[in-house]
């Protein structure tokens, strides 16, 4: 019988070996075929449900910050659209490397589940939780920039609905971090425990609908995704064709107003409005046809967006100048919190402004809806490799989601949006994001170099090159961004440090506990046969 100080980590040759154990890929999809997610999605489903999630969180809500800088970075200015191109080159690598894993391993799991066949068990549990990261931490982070944008819109019914609706208490739609900054200047925030009272009831709403909403079902999901995606593509189109009759050619000089350390600093901050094509990769096992429709969808889904994203920043940065503090100007922070709408109250296009801001909730509704099928099926999946409790792989008997994990999310999201300011959930959520394709780049490399026969439906072209780009291009962007973001960048490898101690403590022992368990049942199993035999022999 094991003892408990069996199973404790120990590095010498026998625990690396046990970090360092890799997961067979047929062995992953023998498990998918056995208890796996139902499959519902075709090319078209995850076309929607990729651009769903990519544009929103980043067009609607971190824009301005890009172009005009934030409390911790400075601003791209109209060389935003420079910006937008060096984060869609460092996608494209990436995407590439995604679709030869997701078509190899059409697997729930994404980025999580190629580590484990590659870098071994600690690095997929590391990189699990790093995107528990990129998806909790962006959830919560587009969650508030949701509550911001219905704000603004319940503002323009003023004199329609009550007061209480137009212009409500700031502790009832903000968060802890920014509630403190204005206790002083506003008596009227209750407070508990002498702690200022916050509660951003509009997000908590919105985290309560798109939890009901994933619980129904994948299919459910991909219509409303499908919905919202037409609905603010209108709404896109709407602004851009509007706008583009308001845009004054001085607003674009200087074109780079912080030189290269505002390009690469906006390409940081919009890299979060790339984030959601990997989405698609967690949904694999949920596909019909997985290689041939997820290079469509990923693909895809990204070359829309870059389209539709420059169009953007042209109009905007050409409506209001972004220059900031490089050119002595205070930018307003209407624009910081809601750029669209913003540019075109002040035009006086207030009914496009309307339009703009129901286009924005439907943008970040979808992106909410992805981010959060993201982030249930990544832990699901590390739930069944034992690094999670057993009740997270439950699934509900007639939709096949684990809707345990999903309440467990959302309750977390509740408490985040209380406390977690905007700007640093998106800069961890973009933290999270670097590293994960980081990893699936390197992990395509290694793959390629253990396992050359295995037959790849879809392959990286120009191998080790563009795997080598993307490394190249994501770890620039990050290691830059680090000299100026002081919070996130400090938190971040704490997160990391924290995953680290939890699998020590936790993944480790479990799975040391399956094998012994696999073990002794082997064990016994061939003791009963060899006893059959002496049997039959004597």
């Amino acid at each position: 019988m094991a003892t408990k100080r069996e199973f404790r980590i120990d590095f010498t040759k026998a625990g690396l070996r046990n970090i360092l154990k890799r997961k067979k890929p047929e062995e992953m999809l023998k498990d998918a075929k056995r208890k796996g997610l139902k499959k519902t999605l075709t090319a078209f489903d995850l076309i929607m449900l990729g651009v769903g999630a990519i544009i929103g969180s980043g067009i609607f809500a971190v824009v301005g910050i890009a172009a005009a800088g934030g409390p911790e970075s400075v601003g791209a200015g109209p060389a935003l659209t420079l910006s937008m191109l060096i984060a869609t080159v460092a996608c494209v690598f990436s995407a590439l490397c995604y679709c030869e894993f997701a078509t190899m391993l059409p697997v729930a799991g994404g980025a999580y589940i190629y580590t484990f066949a590659t870098l071994g068990e600690f690095m997929a549990w590391i990189i699990g939780w790093v995107l528990l990261l990129e998806y909790g931490v962006g959830f919560i982070a587009v969650s508030c920039a949701w509550s911001n944008y219905f704000v603004q819109l319940m503002r323009g019914f003023q004199g329609t609905l009550p007061a209480w609706i137009t212009n409500p208490p700031i502790w009832l739609v903000s968060d802890y971090r920014s509630i403190t900054s204005q206790v002083t200047a506003n008596a009227d925030i209750p407070t508990l425990f002498g702690i200022p009272l916050c509660i951003n009831l509009p997000a908590i709403l919105i985290i309560l609908f798109i939890t009901w909403i994933v619980k129904r079902g994948t299919k459910d999901s991909t219509i409303l995704a499908t919905v919202m995606v037409v609905l603010k593509l209108s709404v896109i189109a709407l602004f851009v064709f509007v706008g583009a009759f308001y845009v004054k050619p001085e607003n674009w000089v200087p074109f780079a107003p912080n030189g290269f350390d505002g390009v690469f600093m906006g390409a940081f901050i919009i890299f979060l409005a790339y984030v959601g094509f990997d989405a698609l990769a967690t949904t694999a096992e949920e596909c019909k046809n997985p290689q041939r429709d997820l290079p469509i969808g990923i693909i895809g889904s990204l070359l829309i967006t870059t389209i539709v994203y420059i169009s953007v920043a042209l109009v905007l940065t050409g409506m209001q100048s972004t220059c900031g503090a490089a050119c002595g100007m205070e930018i307003p922070q209407g624009f910081l919190d809601a750029p669209l709408a913003y540019v075109m109250s002040v035009v006086h296009q207030d009914w496009v402004a309307g339009f703009i801001s129901v286009g924005s909730l439907a943008g970040l509704t979808s992106v909410l809806l992805v981010m959060l099928m993201a982030c249930t099926r990544i832990l699901y999946a590390m739930s069944r490799d034992n690094f999670l409790p057993p009740i997270f792989r439950k699934l509900n008997r007639k939709t096949r989601t684990p809707n345990v994990i999903t309440y467990v999310i959302a309750g977390i999201a509740i408490i985040g949006v209380m406390f977690l300011d905007l700007n640093v959930a998106a800069q961890l959520c973009n933290f999270g994001t670097f590293t994960s394709f980081i990893i699936i780049c390197v992990a395509v490399l290694i793959l390629r170099k253990i396992d050359p026969e295995r037959h790849r439906p879809f392959k990286v072209p120009f191998s080790p090159w563009f795997p080598l780009a993307g490394i190249l291009c994501c770890g620039v962007l990050m290691v830059f961004s680090m000299r100026n973001l002081k919070t996130s960048a400090i938190l971040f490898p704490i997160w990391l440090g924290v995953g680290a101690l939890l699998y020590f403590h936790y993944g480790y022992k479990k799975n040391r506990k399956k094998e012994a368990k696999i073990l002794e049942i082997k064990m016994k199993a061939i003791e009963k046969t060899r006893l059959k035999e002496l049997e039959n022999n004597g």
